[in-house]
C-alpha cells in the first residue's frame, strides 16, 4: 500500500483547496481512511475519517467546511476544504487503516492507521 497526497497549498483566510490521496495497492470493501494534520510544535490530530458504508466523522474545528469524499473506481480519497482559517495551516496526512472482512466505526484516533502518506502542507494567510 502506498499513500501519497497533493493538492497542497498557500491561500488566504476564507479560500478552499481540495486534497488528493492516491491510494495504490489499497482496495477494501470496508476501507476505512482518514486525514490528519499536524501543525508546527503540535501534536498530530484527526481532521476527519470515511468508511465503507459512507459513513463519516469530523473534527469539531472543520464540521460545516471540510467534506471527505472517496473515489472507488480510482481508488483516491479526497479533502474538500472551504473557508479556511489561518489556524488551519498544517501539514496533512492522508492514512488508512489495515483491510476488514466486517464493518467498523470511523475514527480518528490516529494508533488504528497502519498505512500513512508523505503529507502536503497547507498554509492559510490573513
Amino acid at each position: 500500500v502506498q499513500l501519497v497526497e497533493s493538492g497542497g497549498g498557500s491561500v488566504q483566510t476564507g479560500g478552499s483547496l481540495r486534497l488528493s490521496c492516491d491510494a495504490s495497492g489499497y482496495s477494501c470493501r470496508w476501507y476505512s481512511m482518514a486525514w490528519f494534520r499536524q501543525a508546527p510544535g503540535k501534536e498530530r490530530e484527526g481532521v476527519a475519517s470515511v468508511v465503507g458504508d459512507g459513513t463519516t466523522t469530523y473534527a469539531d474545528s472543520v464540521k460545516g467546511r471540510f467534506t471527505i469524499s472517496v473515489d472507488n473506481a480510482n481508488n483516491t480519497l479526497y479533502l474538500e476544504m472551504n473557508t479556511l482559517k489561518p489556524e488551519d495551516t498544517a501539514l496533512y496526512y492522508c492514512a488508512a487503516r489495515l483491510c476488514a472482512n466486517y464493518y467498523r466505526a470511523p475514527t480518528l484516533r490516529s494508533a488504528e492507521y497502519r498505512y500513512w502518506g508523505q503529507g502536503t502542507q497547507v498554509t492559510v494567510s490573513s
